[in-house]
């Protein structure tokens, strides 16, 4: 199955394919310049010393052995200006985890607004930070504006249990869809 695993800049991306593949990963990531310090928001907890960034994907692959399920990840670059590479990204993904932050919301609607567009069906991960609020799941449902269907889930991308929940709840939600369109 191929997922891409998406968000705004610096969400956890690069770090949730990393600390569960089961193969080394690929990394597209480069210094930012300058010339990204104009474009790119950095002043959010976490980003001011934020060095570098994807511009092209991240790769990796894991097993869900009991379900017998082999996942492709593929880590979306977080910025607008790479949009062009979203297409060829998405092409023959069957869903998407969305990485978000409390503190950062606003910036998940765009990368959202793109999933749902090619009509993926998606998976969002409340990240948690150190500098994260919490805030109940009804209200950060209300926030995000997300379906009554749409699994939401807490994750930690540094860590390899939380991140690998957060995939199986969605290749549940995948897997249950797929047993609902064959009906």
């Amino acid at each position: 199955m191929k997922i891409l695993v998406a968000g705004p800049l610096g969400i956890g991306k690069t770090t949730a394919i990393s600390t569960v593949s089961e193969i080394p990963t690929l990394h597209t990531d480069e210094v930012m310049t300058t010339a990204a310090a104009g474009t790119d928001e950095l002043t959010h907890h976490g980003l001011q010393d934020k060095k570098t960034t994807t511009v092209a994907t991240d790769f990796g692959r894991l097993t869900l052995v009991q379900a017998g399920v082999i996942l492709y990840l593929f880590g979306t670059p977080g910025q607008r200006r790479f949009r062009p590479l979203w297409d060829d990204l998405a092409e023959g993904a069957l869903g998407a985890l969305v990485l978000v932050d409390t503190e950062r919301l606003q910036e998940s609607f765009e990368v959202m607004d793109l999933i749902e567009e090619r009509g993926l069906p998606y998976t969002v991960a409340v990240n948690t930070f150190p500098h994260s609020r919490t805030v109940e799941p009804d209200t950060l449902r209300d926030k995000l504006d997300l379906a009554e269907h749409t699994p939401l889930v807490v994750c930690d991308a540094r860590d390899k249990n939380s991140t690998l929940d957060a995939l199986i709840a969605l290749t549940a939600h995948l897997i249950t869809l797929a047993g609902d369109a064959s009906s």
